[in-house]
């Protein structure tokens, strides 16, 4: 597991949205630039809640039949220790490994009061939600692949094991940032530094949108500002 962040990191990164933490990551040269983040079969539930950050739990469920021991998911509680152990704030992530993803939701009205009382910020599932109304009036952020009318035979599988959703492994403990762009994996080494590069990214933004909007503005003025600059 990775070393607790400083709060105040947590509070810079939070303030960030998404896609300006992923043109951060990319100026460290840390990973490819294809990879680290959720596709589009994943989707922002509640998309004018603000930026979520926090460390990932894993979670590993089926909804397709009934499980073995026939004992319903809320009933399963053998992992909320491991979870209160992750340092906070904490993300529950939860592969769907069923046949038909998404058939049953294991996020409901239930579980997202269980989840913020156990110091959770969000969501994230290759599978459903079910109840949107009473999980948004929690706060809780959800990232899903569909949404589900009933949680059917929802049952977990196993917890703390490495997962994938929309592309993204995750492991257990990863930083994750997400808001209503997706979701992105945010690299430990790095993550304090990331503020103060994405503070330089909007400088230079800045600069070339206020050129853009400048009567002066000019080809060749475009031109020159661009060399140099990071794509945005």
């Amino acid at each position: 597991m990775n070393t607790p962040l400083a709060s105040e990191t947590l509070a810079a990164l939070r303030a960030l949205d998404t896609c300006t933490v992923a043109n951060a990551i990319e100026t460290f040269g840390v990973r490819l630039r294809n990879e680290g983040f959720t596709d589009p079969s994943i989707r922002c539930l509640f998309p004018h809640l603000p930026s979520l950050v926090g460390h990932a739990f894993t979670l590993r469920i089926r909804a397709s039949g009934p499980p073995a021991d026939g004992r319903p998911p809320v009933e399963r509680n053998d992992w909320w220790n491991q979870l209160l152990a992750l340092p906070a704030p904490r993300v529950v992530v939860i592969q769907d490994m069923s046949e038909q993803p998404g058939l049953g939701s294991f996020l409901g009205e239930v579980h997202a009061h269980i989840f913020k009382a156990l110091g959770c910020v969000g969501v994230l599932t290759n599978g459903s939600a079910h109840d949107l109304a009473a999980i948004e009036s929690t706060g809780l952020q959800v990232f899903a692949g569909s949404v589900a009318v009933s949680h059917a035979y929802v049952h977990l599988v196993d917890f703390g094991q490495p997962v994938v959703i929309g592309g993204l492994t995750i492991q257990p403990g990863d930083l994750l940032h997400g808001d209503r762009h997706g979701v992105l994996s945010v690299p430990p080494a790095i993550a304090p530094q990331i503020p103060a590069a994405a503070t330089r990214l909007r400088e230079s933004e800045r600069r070339l949108i206020a050129l853009c909007q400048s009567p002066d503005f000019t080809l060749e003025r475009l031109r020159a500002a661009l060399k140099g600059a990071p794509p945005a």
